[in-house]
């Protein structure tokens, strides 16, 4: 397990599929609820969180080629709006404070995202979601992801997911695929890894942001991620 300087605040990002556990589709409520014990347990630390929530559980992207690009993207965001707003829901049900932000307006359901706000909300121990993106097509949930942990300072992006780390080739194809402690951003580029899209990662790489790759299944991950101890894959900037 390596042992890493404890995070003060983090934005952790969350598969959409992930939360729909066996079902692949909707929620799982006992993983979310098992979830939002570890956050709870580390925001009890005085650890800030930040949280970004995919939409694979709702939404894949176009589902034919006589499908708009950007009709398709609008529903994907939409997506992660629902997942935010449930799983906000779950964690107040587990004693947290929370606020959906999204970079357009939803009406009631969320409030409208400010740097600002979102920090001020962070400092209190609110745990802050990030839904809807970066309010437009062609940018995925990873770009959303590293844009907003730049925004608000995080110290670093957690992933959790459904794999435990980066390794050189695809472990459910290759049973001998190595699995990285550490590797760098530069590396993740040259081996063409495809840790997180490109975009995501040239923006990772300018502004000195490093990620934690982990399982999301391994008992206690996030907890222990989050308290600088994980056996996951540590990308350096």
């Amino acid at each position: 397990m390596k042992d890493l300087k404890k995070l003060n605040r983090v934005l952790l990002k969350l598969s959409g599929e992930a939360l729909a556990g066996e079902k692949k589709t909707g929620f799982d409520e006992a993983t979310v609820l098992d979830v939002a014990r570890q956050v709870k347990q580390v925001v009890d630390s005085g650890v800030q969180v930040a949280i970004v929530i995919g939409g694979g559980n709702f939404w894949r992207g176009r589902t034919s080629e006589n499908m708009d690009r950007t009709k398709a993207d609008q529903i994907g965001m939409l997506a992660t709006v629902m997942n935010c707003i449930y799983v906000a829901d779950m964690f107040r049900h587990a004693g947290m404070k929370t606020k959906v932000y999204t970079p357009f307006v939803c009406g009631a359901f969320t409030e409208l995202f400010s740097k600002d706000d979102a920090v001020a909300e962070l400092e209190k121990g609110t745990v802050t979601f990030f839904a809807g993106g970066t309010g437009h097509p062609y940018f995925s949930t990873d770009t959303a992801t590293a844009l907003r942990a730049i925004e608000i300072e995080a110290d670093a992006i957690l992933l959790a997911k459904a794999i435990d780390g980066v390794y050189d080739s695809d472990p459910k194809v290759n049973p001998n695929a190595v699995k990285y402690d550490e590797i760098s951003l530069d590396e993740v580029l040259a081996k063409k890894l495809g840790v997180i899209d490109l975009t995501a990662t040239i923006m990772c790489l300018e502004n000195k942001m490093p990620l934690m790759i982990f399982g999301l299944n391994e008992k206690d991950s996030i907890a222990a991620a989050m308290g600088g101890q994980f056996n996951g894959t540590y990308v350096t900037v």
